[in-house]
């Protein structure tokens, strides 16, 4: 059975949908069965791993509104071991449409329990905001990934993915744990991002990934391309050190047991 890990910020811009994009992607070089699932209405993840929106039949609100099989819905890429579970703007209105649901905030648990022994990891980009949509990731993950950048509000809204987190586990999740913290978009020459870090680590020295992703433009070019780093530039920063954090999460594996 699969673990599943949203990653997820109310914050926008802190390298979500790029961590979401490149970890699925480097655990899939390393040759672990990954699923990448798009929870966002702008469906930049699945154009991030080359899918195109607009040929799209069928979406990952289709399985959300009309129970449409998730394995019919579910495509392959570029890349073997990497399958995506596409969005599309129609995700927008998913929220309004279940309202009306009953037990609407386990839709998606439903949903990926039906092809989570298929895979390895499951991966859930979240929209950035708390809606129905990041609440159904959040009942659905093992765990929590937040990405964080290295910059002056990074504490606020650190404090406030993790009063989600807690709300979730009281209500929804109670087995909801933190994979970790990811500091996004590094720059070792910025003093503020140099004292965010520190602060980071020493307010939450467990939760904190040892490894840190830095800025990179060959990272940002990448999803013009409709490729993960890894297919775009092997050799860069940003490619190095998604494959980094891919071995950090499965060490985190092993030494959990």
């Amino acid at each position: 059975m699969a673990k599943i890990i949203c990653v997820a910020n109310q914050k926008g811009g802190v390298g979500k949908t790029t961590t979401a994009v490149n970890l699925s992607a480097s655990l899939a070089v390393a040759e672990r069965r990954v699923l990448l699932v798009d929870m966002d209405p702008q469906g930049n993840a699945g154009s991030g791993v080359g899918a195109d929106k607009e040929l799209l039949e069928e979406s990952i609100y289709d399985a959300l509104i009309d129970d449409a099989p998730a394995a019919r819905i579910i495509q392959r890429t570029e890349l073997p071991y990497l399958h995506l579970f596409p969005a599309t703007s129609d995700l927008a209105g998913a929220e309004l449409e279940l309202v009306s649901v009953t037990d609407r905030e386990r839709k998606l648990k439903r949903i990926l329990s039906s092809v989570s022994d298929s895979y390895d990891y499951i991966f859930i980009d979240c929209p950035p905001s708390l809606n129905l949509l990041t609440i159904n990731a959040m009942t659905a993950a093992n765990s929590v990934l937040i990405p964080l950048q290295c910059e002056f509000y990074a504490m606020e809204g650190l404090s406030q993915i993790l009063k989600t987190i807690n709300l979730i586990q009281q209500g929804l999740n109670s087995s909801l744990i933190i994979e970790g913290i990811l500091l996004t978009m590094f720059d070792a020459r910025n003093n503020l991002s140099r004292q965010v870090g520190e602060e980071i680590r020493t307010h939450f020295a467990k939760e904190t990934l040892q490894t840190v992703i830095p800025r990179n433009v060959r990272l940002s070019e990448a999803p013009s391309h409709g490729k993960p780093i890894c297919l775009y530039d092997i050799t860069s920063r940003g490619a190095t050190s998604y494959m980094d954090l891919a071995k950090e999460i499965i060490g985190r594996e092993v030494s959990h047991g």
